[in-house]
């Protein structure tokens, strides 16, 4: 979908309203302060439009209220071009160019980005567990270290970038959870707590795979080291493909990932990668292989939006950023 059709499906700021309504609200409007169902519209001439009264506390709010895009004042059809840019990039989309596209400050097009990937976050709380075949890798992200005369930086596992365990099922959804080192005790709660214990697993040769996989039905490993990247259906090609897709985005796009806020850039790079559908194409030589497409726009839309519920950013004196987490009911 472009931008002329999704402006035909929401041609204005109500149409837009609604639709965020719709999404956010779909069992029924609910007041974010006391969760109660009862409440009214106020249609005054200084209310401002969706505005609503709750019946029980009396206290008012929007569809925004206690949601990512809390207190904001900037029209919805604004976030949702946001949104659409940010889905429909395929490496991700820097604060500075958003902010040339939808006509707002770059330092505001920062907190949106940031701000629509505290929703991914939440989607990506609510899947279920990794299970079939599972591949389990390890990632390293950060540019070279300062030249130095005469010093020798340390490579590999010793090296002084952030390390990302990359756990995803095949065909299926991807876990990246940045850690301090991938060791057995980092592995451990992902294995306990995100994969089911009837799957198979697949890693590298690395000892720090090796009392996690126990906890699988089976386990298989390749060789990196004598030059075995495959062996029939044994194979990390999946989360090598993550981890390759993650770099790009770093050195392309965002060039710098804070350690602060590396976890949203994940998930963002998560969402994406979860919301693909194979599709099976004939190549000019004839053979058969199978692509990953993304879903349509408007299917992801509906699946991210309700989830923008119960969580807030709001921006500190410091111009940092400070994620709010409401009272569950």
């Amino acid at each position: 979908m472009n931008i002329d059709e999704l402006r035909e499906q929401i041609p204005d700021e109500t149409n837009c309203r609604k639709f965020f309504e719709n999404l956010i609200w779909a069992e029924g409007r609910l007041c974010p302060h006391c969760h109660c169902s009862r409440s009214y519209p106020l249609n005054g001439i200084s209310s401002r439009p969706g505005l609503y009264e709750c019946a029980q506390c009396k206290r008012q709010f929007t569809v925004t209220t206690r949601t990512p895009m809390h207190s904001t004042k900037l029209p919805l059809w604004k976030w949702l071009l946001a949104i659409y840019y940010m889905i429909n990039s395929s490496k991700g989309i820097s604060s500075v160019f958003l902010a040339r596209l939808i006509g707002v400050k770059q330092c505001t097009a920062w907190k949106m980005g940031h701000a629509i990937r505290l929703m991914m976050h939440n989607w990506a709380k609510e899947l279920p567990l990794l299970s079939g075949t599972i591949e389990m890798d390890e990632k390293f992200i950060g540019g070279k270290p300062r030249y130095r005369y005469g010093v020798r930086h340390k490579g590999g596992k010793a090296t002084a970038k952030q390390s990302i365990l990359v756990t995803v099922q095949r065909q299926g959804p991807v876990l990246p959870l940045p850690v301090q080192s991938v060791k057995t005790d980092t592995i451990m709660p992902v294995v306990d707590s995100e994969t089911d214990p009837n799957s198979v697993l697949m890693t590298d040769k690395s000892y720090a795979f090796k009392k996690p996989g126990k906890r699988f039905a089976y386990h298989q490993s390749v060789y990196h080291m004598a030059k075995e990247f495959a062996r029939g259906d044994v194979h990390v090609n999946t989360a090598e493909s993550f981890g390759a897709m993650l770099e790009r985005t770093k050195t392309g796009v965002f060039h710098y990932m804070s350690p602060k806020h590396l976890s949203r850039y994940l998930t963002e790079l998560s969402f994406r990668w979860s919301n693909r559908d194979p599709k099976k194409v004939v190549t000019k030589m004839g053979k058969r292989k199978i692509i990953w497409k993304p879903k349509p726009i408007m299917e992801q839309l509906t699946s991210l939006l309700p989830f923008a519920s119960g969580t807030q950013l709001r921006w500190l004196k410091t111009g940092a950023l400070r994620q709010i987490v409401s009272n569950s009911f």
